[in-house]
């Protein structure tokens, strides 16, 4: 890890691999780790899954990424959020006491939080575990159903959660993004965008990076991305989105989840990520054999 580094560029929202029979398979992670940075080029990690396991199980996966991580990559972001709050507390203290990098939070999606204060107070109990522990909230309305303003959420929260570092913002709402960034006039917080079809979008309003699955597989073409908006070369930045964004539109069509996710990670990088588990099924043959071939059939400006 390297403390004390602003979190920005691209972060994998790390696969959770799993045995055939639906254990967690933690000898790949090594593997993992490394085909993330020499291949990807990408050295963050948000890890995944959490909410497909157990309490043990999640914990034996953040060890393990901080163990395999070490001296490799610069920040694993260890997402401790549960439906019940003993239970995000308890991993909280725990991915303090392994030093993780920082530590996310999603709403609980059950019994909502149904407004501003329900939703920090949550929060605030969870962070109040690792009190020296950058902490970051995890936006994904279309997932939770929680569709409170990140705006209206930042306002004080300092004050409240003095560990507040961020956000991972997983929602298509660039206004709420806009907004948010507009306010933050010191750069007091890091706003990473979780579209990934959308990403350029989220840059050209100030995002700091972006936290996605496709970095696992498509970090590489993303870098180059951000290194052509950073020029500025827009028009081949927009080449890197579209062409992304093309192999995206197809795999929807298909169904693309958790299984799918795990199926082109294993035929791009070779590294066996194993099924979903239930009530996840796994990617089908056709799915599989369709998508490989159009990954392999888009040509990428740098002509690999």
């Amino acid at each position: 890890m390297t403390p004390g580094k602003k979190l920005q560029g691209l972060v994998a929202a790390a696969i959770t691999p799993m045995t055939p029979d639906g254990q967690i398979n933690l000898s790949v992670i090594h593997q993992y780790v490394d085909y993330l940075v020499s291949e990807q080029k990408v050295k963050n990690v948000f890890d995944g899954e959490g909410l497909s396991l157990n309490i043990q199980e999640r914990k034996q996966l953040a060890e393990e990424w901080m163990r395999q991580g070490k001296d490799k990559l610069d920040h694993v972001i260890i997402h401790v959020g549960a439906l019940s709050l003993p239970e995000s507390q308890e991993l909280a203290k725990h991915a303090a006491a392994i030093g993780a990098s920082g530590i996310a939070v999603i709403a609980p999606s059950f019994f909502k939080p149904t407004n501003k204060d329900e939703l920090i107070a949550f929060l605030q109990k969870v962070a109040s575990e690792a009190p020296v522990v950058p902490f970051y909230y995890y936006h994904i309305p279309p997932l939770t159903g929680v569709k409170i303003r990140v705006e209206e959420l930042l306002d004080g929260i300092k004050e409240q959660i003095p560990t507040f570092q961020g956000v991972k913002f997983s929602d298509t709402d660039l206004l709420d993004l806009a907004q948010c960034i507009n306010k933050n006039e010191r750069e007091e917080f890091v706003f990473l965008y979780g579209v990934d079809e959308q990403l350029l979008s989220a840059l050209a309003i100030g995002a700091d990076g972006a936290v996605g699955s496709t970095y696992n597989y498509l970090g590489q073409k993303t870098n180059l991305m951000l290194q052509a908006f950073a020029k500025p070369d827009l028009a081949l930045a927009r080449k890197y989105q579209f062409l992304t964004g093309e192999f995206l539109s197809y795999v929807i069509k298909l169904g693309f989840g958790v299984a799918q996710t795990k199926a082109v990670m294993t035929f791009v990088s070779g590294i066996p990520m194993g099924p979903p588990r239930l009530p996840l099924v796994d990617a089908s043959e056709e799915f599989i054999v369709k998508a490989k071939a159009k990954l392999d059939s888009i040509v990428w400006p740098d002509g690999d």
